[in-house]
């Protein structure tokens, strides 16, 4: 046998590592606040939260839940768990204040560090989380029984914490997407993560020299891979909570590079922007990932914002599974790339048995970066991690180059007087249609069909297109039965997760009712 390494890899260690090697370079930029901070900076209000947590008496394998938007604190806080062995529960602030507050009294939440915006969570939570016993605000004017964060950090040592953290750890607990309901937790290792933000910067061509923009929820996987991977390469980090009429704004101020967007956030931004406005010259490239990317957003993208495109796909579950960089995304445009390092992707049938070249199956697959179950979930578990590999419930297909196409979710599909449609097809052909800004396909109940495909539309700004006009049109693309029988027009936009996913649930239930 091969002895283990006599090291091992850790959060912590990249802002460690990062503020000796890039201490004076800037590290953060935080919009929210107009704060800017040097690596050295980062790391030392790292270690002060990090001993101020140890000082009120929590240890490696407490549980600290955390509610904040895309500011400093957010960085601040996972590489403080990170250094500490805490484990993490980052809240997604979309959710209602029970939810949340469900959700910390599930985990065992011994702490709550919250932005004062959330005040309302936190007083929920005081009360009815029974093994909730510091709660720490960010803010001013915070209520008399929370502790003040930066007082914490005043009061605390900037010196590096005395925890002994592996690799096999517990980090934090992180919530899935949530499209068919409520997320799933799973628990990620501090190998999970580590792994995963060193494979970013060769993924993405990330370097010291760029400014990321990190737009993604920092409650979710996507926004911290962009904050370990900026301190993995020394890379100066915006964070920005988006908003489609600033932010182009932020990209041209802040001479941004490159950023992580969902294809929603680049039709939201080519509509409420100025385009004419802005100088995006430094923008080398838009990296999506996320939700179905149209050929038409990607020929919009190309037009209006960067010539540049790249896209990975993965869960929440895996991490990156595929990446198609700028020339692949170009000469392929509907494929979401080859495998990764260290990735191994197959597309199989329902036994389980590979899927020849060109035929649709569902899409399994492990990483380094994959979690193995949910939290006290075995049944959900079950149905998704199958001897050792992640059933992604995703449907797609290679080519002979193992490029991987998606096909849409094994869910998705509507079946129509037999017939299987899948969703993202017509979606797909809808969304080119110039007088479309957004759109759904789902399947709702019809007396003789079963189910008729539906699309949920929402016009572009000043269009106008009929029903039939509209079904025409995806007649000429394809087959009829594919084809909507019905369209229903939104005034309101579509359900999404943190992601960009469309919760299709919801509209299911939404128009099954006749609203």
């Amino acid at each position: 046998m091969h002895p283990k390494a006599s090291g091992t890899v850790s959060v912590g260690n990249l802002i460690k590592i990062a503020a000796f090697r890039y201490r004076h370079r800037e590290a953060i930029y935080c919009s929210a606040t107009g704060r800017r901070y040097t690596f050295g900076q980062v790391n030392e209000r790292t270690n002060r939260l990090a001993n101020g947590l140890l000082g009120l008496g929590f240890k490696k394998g407490d549980v600290a839940a955390f509610l904040c938007t895309n500011r400093a604190e957010m960085v601040e806080i996972y590489f403080a768990l990170a250094k500490t062995g805490i484990v993490g529960v980052p809240l997604n602030y979309r959710l209602a204040p029970a939810e949340m507050i469900q959700l910390m009294a599930d985990f065992g939440a011994q702490a709550l560090i919250y932005e004062q915006k959330f005040a309302p969570v936190a007083e929920g939570a005081r009360t009815q989380v029974a093994s909730l016993r510091v709660l720490i605000g960010i803010g001013d004017e915070l209520a008399s029984f929370a502790a003040g964060y930066e007082k914490i950090l005043a009061d605390s040592s900037e010196a590096e914490p005395n925890v002994d953290i592996l690799e096999e750890d517990d980090y934090y607990m992180n919530l899935t997407s949530g499209t068919t309901g409520l997320p799933k937790a799973y628990i990620l290792t501090q190998y999970n993560n580590a792994l995963t933000v060193a494979g970013f910067p060769f993924l993405m061509d990330l370097t010291g020299d760029d400014t990321v923009l990190t737009v993604f929820p920092m409650f979710g996987r996507v926004g911290f891979a962009w904050t370990g991977a900026a301190a993995y390469v020394g890379a100066k980090n915006v964070l920005f909570n988006f908003d489609p009429k600033t932010v182009l704004g932020i990209i041209q101020s802040e001479r941004v590079t490159v950023t992580n967007w969902v294809p929603t956030m680049a039709n939201l931004a080519i509509a409420n922007s100025d385009l004419s406005q802005h100088d995006l010259s430094t923008l080398r490239a838009i990296i999506f990932a996320g939700a179905t990317f149209p050929v038409s957003v990607q020929e919009k993208v190309r037009k209006y914002l960067c010539p540049n495109i790249y896209e990975y796909y993965g869960m929440q579950e895996t991490g990156v599974l595929t990446m198609a960089k700028a020339i692949e995304k170009a000469r392929k445009p509907e494929s979401v790339g080859q495998a990764i390092q260290f990735a191994e992707v197959r597309v199989v049938d329902a036994s389980g048995k590979d899927m020849p070249v060109g035929e649709i199956g569902e899409v399994i697959a492990r990483s380094p970066g994959c979690t193995s179950s949910y939290y006290r979930s075995p049944e959900k578990s079950a149905g998704t991690f199958r001897s050792g590999w992640v059933y992604t419930g995703d449907l797609g297909r290679f080519d002979e180059e193992g490029f991987l196409f998606l096909s849409g979710r094994i869910k998705d599909i509507v079946i129509t007087g037999g017939q299987n449609v899948f969703s993202p097809e017509v979606e797909n052909i809808i969304m080119s249609h110039p007088a479309v800004a957004d759109c759904a396909v789902i399947g709702l109940p019809d007396p003789i069909w079963g189910e008729a495909v539906t699309a949920i539309v929402i016009k572009a700004a000043g269009a106008e297109v009929s029903e039939e006009e509209l079904v025409d049109y995806c007649k000429e693309h394809i087959a009829h039965f594919k084809a909507p029988k019905r369209v229903i027009w939104s005034d309101t936009p579509l359900p999404r997760t943190a992601t960009g996913k469309i919760v299709k649930y919801l509209l299911t239930e939404k128009y099954s009712m006749g609203v």
